[in-house]
């Protein structure tokens, strides 16, 4: 039951994506499960694990908080916690659908944890770039135990209306929402946030 409510799940998520370049779903993940992976996350912020981020890569990466302000903290897939290495198995389901609808090659997974405290933000951007011109979708999925839209922090997603003008969609780190969009098209940003907003953002690759 659960296995095929699963997947199911996850082909809905990739037939929205195939169509538009960008879907969501709330409650992809159990509530005891978002509760699990927010406390292991709380754990390693206090114990000092987490980092500033930065933009850039390789020998152009670069500290630049007027650009972004969240801190991150990398997993590595090969030293993963056993709650990681469950996200990092549902997530590999995930990624056979898109394959299996998309087309698009997706070969491995890369994320990070995600920290935003108040006050902090992320302009406008891609996620795929010279650099990295290996992402091709990008997962966000949001541990936050509760959040209301007056305290800000939504992602914003920018695309191409029916009428050919850009739109935007704004989507609230709601805990359990999952987000899934195309890295090279969906330019997007990081809202100013009044509350701390925490999640797991990841990246499929067309590489090993």
């Amino acid at each position: 039951m659960e296995q095929g409510y699963t997947k199911k799940k996850n082909e809905l998520l990739a037939d929205e994506l195939y169509t538009k370049g960008w879907a969501v779903m709330d409650q992809y993940i159990s509530e005891d499960f978002r509760k699990q992976l927010l406390k292991e996350q709380r754990e390693l912020l206090y114990h000092g694990q987490f980092r500033h981020a930065g933009v850039g890569n390789g020998d152009t990466f670069a500290i630049k908080p007027e650009i972004r302000s969240d801190k991150v903290l990398w997993l590595d897939e090969y030293q993963l916690t056993p709650l990681q290495q469950t996200y990092w198995n549902e997530l590999d389901q995930l990624r056979i659908a898109i394959n299996q609808r998309c087309f698009l090659g997706l070969r491995s997974f890369e994320a990070h944890f995600a920290m935003y405290p108040p006050g902090s933000f992320y302009l406008r951007h891609l996620d795929k770039f010279q650099s990295v011109n290996y992402r091709i979708v990008s997962v966000i999925l949001y541990l936050n135990d509760t959040w209301d839209e007056s305290e800000g922090g939504a992602l914003r997603l920018y695309f191409t209306g029916s009428n050919g003008l850009e739109e935007h969609k704004d989507i609230f780190p709601i805990g359990g929402r999952l987000v899934v969009f195309l890295s090279g098209e969906m330019h997007h940003e990081v809202l100013p946030t009044k509350a701390t907003r925490i999640s797991l953002t990841g990246w499929y690759k067309d590489i090993y």
